[in-house]
């Protein structure tokens, strides 16, 4: 089988050929239809993340290594199938949950093995779905998905999945305002999910007019733009001098936070979900006083992915694919994410 692979950080992906992988008890062989092209490739693909002065923090000290084919949305059809797997038929069309654990730890036993201490995700810690097919370890990580298109359902396995995830930790109710910072993939998926599961009022924050634009047709009631105009203000003015309920920031920069921090009412939460890096000064005093939350978000559950199957099923959210690519393509398409040039998602056709 073919895979783009990262051999070296910072340089282009091989297309190497691989033995296909033969699955055996519990194992499911997938022939990837659809593998989502997400930022977390791109920090793959560079080796790192930025931290607080501007150091980098290595992947390989998060436990990864090179080679890798990543990819982590992944969609397609069942090729085959071990010995132990029930309820599931080959040519089966599926998509797989990529966030798997080892098991033991506290989350995976309460079935949030996205928060797994020793994670063993595909397309991060084991190979993805950049390639033609990808071995599943277990058929528990699969959601049938019938006649749904598989470009569009990949994007639901972490694109979605992160943007639910963070919608949820917001914890918000009818009558609250949200800021959503960038109006990426993600962020134009929080705004479907904020319209459809909370009501509360949505004001999309970016630096891009077109995607601005975009965003407006997803569910957003107001967008600022953060070049053209002072967001402090304009986000005030929105909320009656009060500031925003919540915020999400699908950036999560230490400017942008910077920002986050002044717009925020009293009781509000933050809710930090971009992998942007940066460091950030705290004014500590204000934290207690306004009882702000800050909150870390991750991707999703097993049950959030079923519920968002469930979701797009129905046509009550539809990821935006913007651009498609061949696997000889997978540099360029990271290029074009890192540059800004994808609106929505772009998908990988092996």
């Amino acid at each position: 089988m073919e895979a783009a692979r990262i051999i070296r950080v910072n340089e282009p992906l091989e297309i190497q050929n691989l033995d296909t992988p033969k699955p055996k008890g519990s194992q499911v062989l997938i022939k990837v239809q659809s593998s989502g092209v997400c930022h977390s490739d791109i920090h793959l693909w560079e080796g790192g993340y930025e931290g607080v002065g501007g150091q980098i923090i290595k992947t390989t000290d998060r436990g990864v290594k090179y080679p890798l084919t990543p990819g982590h949305e992944i969609a397609g059809i069942i090729e085959s199938m071990g010995e132990d797997v029930e309820g599931f038929a080959k040519n089966e069309k599926v998509i797989v949950f990529p966030w798997i654990g080892e098991g033991l730890c506290p989350a995976c036993r309460i079935g949030e093995e996205n928060l797994c201490d020793k994670p063993r995700s595909l397309g991060v810690y084991n190979d993805g779905g950049y390639a033609e097919y990808v071995i599943v370890p277990s058929y528990k990580y699969l959601v049938k998905i019938g006649d749904m298109d598989t470009d569009a359902s990949a994007p639901l396995s972490c694109s979605a999945l992160t943007a639910y995830g963070a919608v949820k930790n917001t914890q918000l109710k009818p009558n609250d305002n949200v800021v959503i910072v960038g109006a990426g993939g993600l962020g134009l998926m929080a705004m479907q999910l904020t319209k459809a599961v909370t009501g509360a009022k949505i004001i999309a924050m970016d630096i891009d007019d077109g995607k601005l634009e975009v965003a407006k047709q997803n569910g957003a009631d107001f967008i600022v733009n953060s070049k053209k105009e002072d967001p402090i203000k304009a986000i005030m003015e929105l909320t009656d001098k009060l500031g925003a309920d919540a915020v999400i920031d699908f950036v999560n920069a230490g400017k942008t936070v910077e920002t986050d921090m002044q717009i925020l009412r009293r009781r509000a939460r933050v809710v930090l979900v971009g992998l942007f890096g940066g460091a950030l000064q705290l004014n500590l005093v204000t934290i207690p006083t306004r009882a702000y939350k800050i909150i870390g978000s991750y991707t999703g559950s097993m049950n959030d992915l079923v519920e968002l199957v469930s979701l797009a099923k129905r046509g009550v959210i539809k990821p935006i694919i913007s651009n498609r690519f061949k696997l000889s393509q997978a540099t360029e398409a990271l290029t074009m994410l890192k540059a800004g040039k994808i609106i929505g998602r772009g998908v990988i056709n092996p």
